[in-house]
């Protein structure tokens, strides 16, 4: 199928006023301070639309949508949980961050357990994100491979590219402006999707909800207390510990705290990209429902070579390339290209902040200059950018990189916040410990992500009962509870005056 030229060039032209409009940043005179918080100019609205975007990816623009026209709302349940982290996030995180008046997401860790702390929760971190960069460049370039033609490699390549460019040259202003932004062209997109096929479908928006309704696409799952497959409170388990990963101890978010002009401001502003989250997330499901019944109405619409079940991902984007009105359908690739921009631009940015802050700063040059501060910057950032380029082409025929990426997610970040919890919540924890924990929720993390290549044959019965997704769940709390039981068991053996 080819796009129509007015198309591509509407998709193009927002391309490039986007990497444009992140570069123009570059121009201003800046500090590393600059470069990593904004100093503290950037107004709340775009923190919060920027805080939205980074939940945003091409993976939830894509899969959301593909989730619900295969089976139901059962997804959503995730995003449930955001409110009572987000919560959990303006209690406690965001003021602690504010007061600790560093740069870096890790900084408090080596304040609670020494420097190893700090370097395990960091590596961990930039090879979290090289991982979710690289997946978020290969699933953007897969629909558009089926239904243009277009190279992967080529797909991969130019986007990383245009990310690295303005990430690069604009720093942390150039990220937020052109995420809040891409923020709002993803909900208007979202909401004119919705209304088109409320519009085409026959029987309007009743037909819709009595399809969907005997589908029954509006089931949230079941409600049975079982953690071993995908129930309610499986998802709702999962999402809690998640999002409060996401908040406490991603330095996408945390650096996000503190670009904000003061304590009040970094609070509305994450309340603001927290909860926006949950309707928006709550309209692409609802797409992916209303393109059930828009297709089974219309059974004749939809080739064979999208309608199967593991084509499920396709079915969005085929619908905007063959339904919707000339420009607008340009303006929505946009849209797709913007959710994974907007993820990958933050991911690049903080991945530098990190580097400079928790790397080289320790083991290089404790005292930088700001010219070789802002140097480091600018190099880690393209760095990161062309290492995660070369993530996203060698996912390039992997059986199915979603999998792949939340399997390496779950090894890479599980174990950082048990961690962080065990050094907020008991504040008597010592170094060793706390060390001893995280050794322990690790090979935890790993029997459940990969026991399953090793334990074969008669060794299968030891593999992991639960659902995968659990994972960060039993890491997290390894850690934190054998942490927690060290701790008491340090404080008896200790004589009494």
């Amino acid at each position: 199928m080819d796009l129509p030229i007015f198309d591509l060039l509407v998709f193009l032209i927002y391309m490039l006023a986007i990497v444009g409009f992140g570069i123009s940043f570059s121009f201003r005179k800046r500090t590393s301070l600059d470069f990593t918080t904004g100093g503290g100019r950037l107004p709340t609205w775009a923190i919060g639309m920027s805080i939205f975007a980074t939940f945003v990816s091409s993976i939830s623009f894509l899969a959301l949508p593909g989730n619900a026209y295969l089976s139901n709302w059962n997804g959503f349940v995730f995003s449930l949980s955001i409110p009572l982290a987000a919560w959990i996030a303006v209690k406690f995180f965001v003021p602690l961050y504010r007061k600790l008046n560093s740069e870096s997401a890790y900084f408090y860790l080596e304040q609670r357990f020494g420097l190893w702390a700090r370097v395990y929760a960091s590596v961990c971190y930039l090879l979290t994100q090289l991982a979710r960069m690289g997946t978020i460049l290969y699933l953007l370039a897969l629909p558009m491979n089926a239904l243009f033609g277009w190279s992967i490699p080529m797909i991969i390549i130019i986007t990383g590219i245009s990310v690295i460019g303005y990430s690069m040259m604009g720093g942390i202003e150039a990220v937020i402006w052109t995420d809040a932004i891409q923020g709002i062209v993803l909900i208007l997109g979202a909401i004119t999707c919705l209304g088109i096929i409320f519009w085409e479908i026959p029987g309007g928006p009743t037909e819709v909800f009595r399809i969907a309704a005997e589908g029954d696409k509006f089931s949230l799952g079941s409600f049975q207390l079982d953690f071993t497959s995908a129930t309610f409170w499986m998802i709702l388990v999962y999402g809690l510990f998640i999002n409060l990963q996401n908040f406490g101890i991603d330095q996408n978010y945390v650096q996000r705290y503190i670009s904000a002009k003061n304590e009040k401001e970094a609070i509305k502003s994450t309340w603001l990209g927290s909860l926006l989250y949950v309707p928006v997330s709550l309209i692409f499901f609802f797409i992916g429902t209303a393109l059930f019944a828009f297709y089974q109405a219309q059974p004749d619409l939809l080739p064979a070579t999208i309608s199967g079940l593991e084509n499920s991902d396709k079915v969005f984007p085929y619908f905007i390339v063959s339904q919707l009105p000339t420009g607008i359908t340009g303006l929505l690739i946009a849209s797709i290209f913007a959710a994974g921009m907007s993820s990958v631009s933050t991911s690049v940015n903080s991945s530098a902040t990190v580097i400079l802050s928790d790397h080289y700063k320790k083991y290089i040059h404790p005292n930088p200059s700001e010219k070789t501060s802002l140097f480091v910057l600018k190099a880690a950032s393209v760095l990161t950018g062309l290492l995660s380029i070369f993530v996203g082409l060698a996912f390039n025929g992997v059986e199915s990189a979603l999998d792949a990426w939340w399997a390496l997610a779950s090894i890479f970040s599980g174990g950082i916040l048990g961690l962080f919890l065990l050094g907020f919540i008991v504040k008597s924890t010592q170094s060793n410990q706390a060390a001893i924990a995280v050794l322990a929720g690790v090979l935890v993390i790993f029997w459940m992500s990969l026991g399953s290549f090793f334990l074969t044959g008669d060794l299968d019965i030891y593999q992991n009962p639960l659902h995968s997704n659990m994972t960060i769940v039993l890491g997290t709390l390894t850690i934190f509870i054998l942490g927690f039981l060290l701790t008491l068991s340090g404080k008896k053996k200790k004589p009494s005056l």
